[in-house]
């Protein structure tokens, strides 16, 4: 918490106090963080225009003449506007296929994939799994946090199905910007604090009772939302569309205006970074190798199972890895460059990685959720209840089908019956 909000006074405090955009070497403006663009002040020519109603007459002989007086000619100045500009190269990114194609493509499949595991998820964990243990409660969070990011995804999605043009307004594309950065920089302290109640159960399994409890967890996890929110209050303060009037786009944090951003940018991404990513990371796998030495360690009779928790914990670090790290590994080393020189090919970089960290959202319902043997278990328990229902539903069909066919069995030889005994008196009727 208290670093949350130390986050959050020095970015409010570099948003009002940042110095102007300096120029580099080759005297292009620099953007961080996303592409290189510029603007430039238009100024229109001023217009003469006529006054009609300073027209008077001057004439001496009541001739009908007129004259315009000095005064009458005014000169009207247009506002001056700003139209920005970026390189060649960004704008064949922008209206290219990967851009265009690729990246909503994967938007999409995560989509589909990661909406329906996560609400499955979090709806077994509220009504299903009893106790709660602090990892459900962990894990409860988790899914919601994915479950947030994947239905924020249709509006990246379209914004980029359309050659990312932003259609859906100033305020909305702050709003879905700082909620996209706050669940997935949430999710990634809730993986954290999975980490690190795992390492506390598995290491120190008696000294931690106490701490393990569910209304730490909760309280945990409340801390978790607090500070994700806080981190990206920057975002949600500032503008994120610009209008790149050359291409008749308008773009969604993706183009920055450079005298009220960049100096901004400088200071707030890495430092966000570094509080919702290295340090997590840092605290994450130290945890998971404690949690790997320790299994390692033990003297267990089951030893698959024993095996089967190394794999799964180092499956887990992997995908945290992997997934997250180019992301802001790529952020950061665009800070470190952006001092030398303007190259946009960095930001196309994080936007396929950010695709990748996308990807996280599918796996984690997989790792955490169904990875767990209380989890299994209740799954396993769901799928067996609608077994029986459809095994009940079909042996009822089955009986009802036997009874009805026993029935028109027994019908049809009453039938039979009754036609051999009337066949048999109309004999009898006409013998006598």
């Amino acid at each position: 918490m208290c670093t949350g909000a130390m986050l959050l006074l020095i970015s409010v405090f570099l948003f009002y106090h940042t110095t102007p955009a300096l120029p580099s070497h080759n005297g292009s403006v620099l953007i961080p963080r996303t592409f290189s663009g510029h603007f430039i002040m238009v100024t229109d020519e001023p217009v003469d225009y006529v006054d009609l109603s300073a027209v008077d007459d001057v004439s001496g002989d009541g001739d009908s003449g007129s004259e315009l007086k000095p005064q009458s000619v005014k000169r009207h100045h247009h506002h001056p506007s700003k139209l920005y500009f970026v390189s060649e190269e960004t704008k064949e990114f922008l209206q290219g296929h990967l851009a265009t194609a690729l990246i909503p493509t994967i938007y999409t499949l995560v989509f589909i994939i990661s909406v329906p595991l996560n609400l499955v998820a979090a709806v077994m964990f509220v009504h299903r799994i009893r106790p709660r243990k602090p990892a459900v409660i962990y894990m409860l969070n988790l899914a919601c946090s994915d479950l947030l990011f994947g239905l924020l995804l249709p509006f990246k999605i379209t914004y980029h199905y359309h050659g990312n043009n932003w259609i859906y307004g100033s305020f909305l594309c702050r709003a879905v910007t700082a909620a996209f950065h706050c669940n997935m920089y949430c999710s990634v302290l809730l993986m954290t604090c999975i980490g690190a109640d795992r390492f506390l159960a598995v290491v120190y399994p008696m000294k931690s009772l106490t701490w393990r409890s569910p209304q730490t967890a909760a309280a945990v996890c409340a801390a978790m939302w607090l500070v994700s929110l806080g981190g990206i209050f920057p975002l949600l303060i500032s503008d994120q569309t610009i209008y790149l009037s050359d291409l008749g786009i308008t773009t969604c944090h993706d183009v920055q205006d450079v005298e009220k951003l960049q100096a901004f940018y400088l200071y707030f991404f890495p430092i966000y970074s570094s509080v919702f990513f290295f340090i997590p990371l840092i605290i994450t796998a130290i945890c998971y190798i404690r949690v790997i030495q320790a299994l390692a360690a033990a003297n267990v009779d089951n030893r698959s199972k024993k095996t089967r928790a190394i794999v799964m914990t180092v499956v887990v670090l992997l995908v945290f890895v992997v997934c997250f790290t180019p992301t802001n590994v790529i952020l950061m080393a665009h800070y470190v460059q952006m001092s030398h020189s303007s190259n946009d090919c960095s930001y196309k970089a994080y936007l396929l990685s950010l695709c990748v960290s996308s990807i996280s959202c599918c796996l984690d319902p997989v790792l955490y959720y169904y990875g767990s043997s209380q989890c299994q278990k209740q799954v396993t328990a769901m799928l067996r209840c609608r077994r029986l229902t459809r095994a009940d539903s079909s042996s009822e069909t089955r009986s009802s089908r036997t009874s009805g066919s026993t029935i028109s069995s027994r019908s049809s030889k009453m039938e039979n019956i009754h036609a051999g005994l009337g066949s048999q008196y109309n004999r009898l009727n006409l013998k006598h």
